[in-house]
């Protein structure tokens, strides 16, 4: 049977090995004679995998003591409300950086608790580019600094860090969503990580959150008890019931990434694999890639062909040689292919051949 790769933006491609590894241990994990699915979250046996599941974490990103790591449910979304009620303290004006869709979702959600000043936005060219930091325009009063590392939909990706004045207290702030240990970063230099699991880490139905502690025990008059992190930090994620298989998978692909050489390793693949794809893209005027050259992303590489209609023929005949989910999203069109830490560089290989073959034939 031939492979199929699937190129899905999320919930997205999972390791082979992970996912035979789960089939494998569905019915009785380790002898407990339980699935995952049918422990107690306060079980001695789930406990044991939550824990090595945070140990992991630490030791592949390189988080500090004074951080702490929650294991969330509601999605990335659910944290443009957390990220104000629990950030802002007393002040009423926060920074966001607009870059695309998902940074536009997060600064309406924030507009309902705050002032939003909008420090920089690539809207002027329909989201195709990251603006640089001198750019721009920063509220010294502002609670925080937000962004978003990489945007599914329209392919943009910061490949730097945001310098922030260690002086001022504003702490950074970025959504992670698509492209969390995708490469090593400095946690230190952020107040607060977040990232849905469903596109670079595991299943939907968990959302991570790496929080600095003194961030904590700050939210806004009557924030509902479970959008405030400080519950959830000072009941180690068991609050109540967390999305127990969901961290159990995460934590198969924690230990996939750790013999993958680390954040290192999988970074090395994750630039072979954009560069053999972009390198495809730029040789030809078939197809086009709308981002800026600098600011592409590894993760999500959306493309157009030089003649729309034959856009559906090019999807047909993709799925037909293994190559699915390629479609790009409603709201750009054209083409799409999540190249995530899980997809294998022979996916990449096989869609650069199909696509010079299709341009061949169609030129």
């Amino acid at each position: 049977m031939n492979p199929i790769y699937n190129f899905s933006a999320g919930p997205a491609v999972l390791p082979k090995e992970v996912l035979e590894q789960a089939r494998d241990e569905m019915l009785d994990w380790h002898g407990s004679g339980m699935s995952v699915m049918e422990m107690s979250h306060r079980g001695k046996e789930f406990m044991a995998i939550a824990e090595e599941t945070e140990h992991d974490l630490r030791e592949l990103a390189g988080i500090p003591q004074n951080y702490k790591v929650l294991f969330l449910q509601g999605g990335a979304s659910s944290q443009f409300a957390m990220v104000p009620l629990n950030l802002l303290h007393d002040k009423n004006k926060a920074d966001y950086i607009n870059t695309g869709q998902w940074s536009t979702k997060a600064i309406e959600e924030a507009g309902k608790y705050c002032t939003v000043n909008v420090a920089a936005s690539s809207s002027d060219a329909n989201f195709t580019y990251v603006p640089t930091q001198n750019q721009w325009h920063l509220d010294p009063e502002a609670a925080y600094i937000h962004y978003t590392s990489n945007e599914t939909i329209g392919g943009v990706e910061f490949n730097w860090v945001p310098k922030i004045d260690a002086n001022s207290g504003i702490p950074l702030v970025v959504d992670m969503s698509s492209d969390i240990l995708s490469r090593p970063v400095d946690i230190s230099q952020f107040g607060l990580i977040y990232a849905g699991a469903q596109k670079n880490l595991g299943p939907a139905g968990l959302t991570l959150v790496i929080i600095r502690e003194d961030l904590l025990g700050k939210p806004l008059a009557n924030t509902p008890t479970l959008f405030d992190y400080h519950i959830h930090a000072k009941n180690d994620s068991m609050y109540n019931t967390p999305p127990t298989y969901a961290m159990y998978i995460t934590g198969l692909v924690l230990k996939w990434l750790k013999q993958k050489g680390g954040l290192t390793g999988i970074e090395a693949m994750n630039i072979a694999k954009a560069n053999l794809l972009y390198d495809l893209l730029d040789s030809t005027e078939f197809y086009h890639c709308p981002v800026a050259k600098s600011d592409r992303s590894r993760m999500n590489v959306p493309f157009t062909l030089q003649n729309p209609a034959l856009d559906d023929e090019f999807l047909k005949q993709a799925k037909s040689n293994g190559l699915i989910q390629l479609k790009g999203h409603r709201s750009v069109g054209g083409m799409r292919a999540s190249i995530y830490n899980a997809m294998p560089f022979e996916g990449v290989a096989k869609l650069v051949t199909f696509m010079k073959e299709f341009a061949h034939h169609h030129a």
